[in-house]
């Protein structure tokens, strides 16, 4: 049978951690403050050290004694000693929480890349704005003289009727007609429904 090693101070002098353990399992709170004592500073040591932030290595340990406390029964001195096994405890959770912080700052990372990433295809926009604009100028070629000057004038050079029909030497009601026209002449071609 291989012997335990130990880490940390000897286990011959000092208190007699695996009966206080054992008494901490039954609920003692006294023997959780004196396991507390023997072990704390080794605690914080291997977590601060790891951690390198006092503020979460704190955390960490306190998650640390609340888990000795909850699973001190489960503690097995054949397997080591009582202090290896809180400081297997205390490393397993501060490998958790390095892991922890790891995803978080990836998630928030990859949370940015989708805040600076545009909510549509711009090149594909580009594409098809460019179509739509061919073919209203195709459709636009389809109209009289007449229709196309006036649109023109009403809705890219936002004349009003009243100035489209003096711009074109026109009666205002032929201006209206013939943009009525128009409009539903492009209408049908760019295959727009009403």
């Amino acid at each position: 049978m291989t012997q335990a090693i130990s880490i940390g101070p000897d286990p011959d002098h000092g208190p007699d951690l695996p009966a206080l353990l054992s008494r901490v399992g039954a609920g003692d709170q006294e023997a959780f403050a004196a396991v507390y004592d023997a072990a704390c500073h080794a605690v914080f040591g291997l977590v601060h050290r790891v951690l390198r932030d006092r503020a979460q290595a704190e955390e960490v340990v306190q998650e640390v004694w609340v888990e000795v406390w909850r699973k001190a029964g489960r503690y097995r001195p054949e397997r080591g000693t009582v202090l290896n096994w809180i400081l297997t405890l205390a490393h397993r959770r501060t490998v958790d929480r390095v892991r922890s912080v790891e995803s978080a700052a990836a998630r928030d990372h990859r949370a940015a890349l989708l805040d600076r990433t545009p909510e549509f295809d711009e090149v594909s926009e580009q594409v098809e704005a460019e179509q739509e604009r061919e073919e209203l100028r195709r459709c636009l070629r389809s109209l009289s003289e007449i229709q196309r000057r006036s649109v023109t004038l009403a809705y890219y050079q936002g004349l009003t009727y009243k100035e489209v029909a003096a711009e074109l030497s026109a009666p205002l009601g032929t201006i209206k007609t013939r943009l009525r026209d128009g409009l539903i002449r492009l209408r049908d071609c760019m295959g727009v429904t009403a």
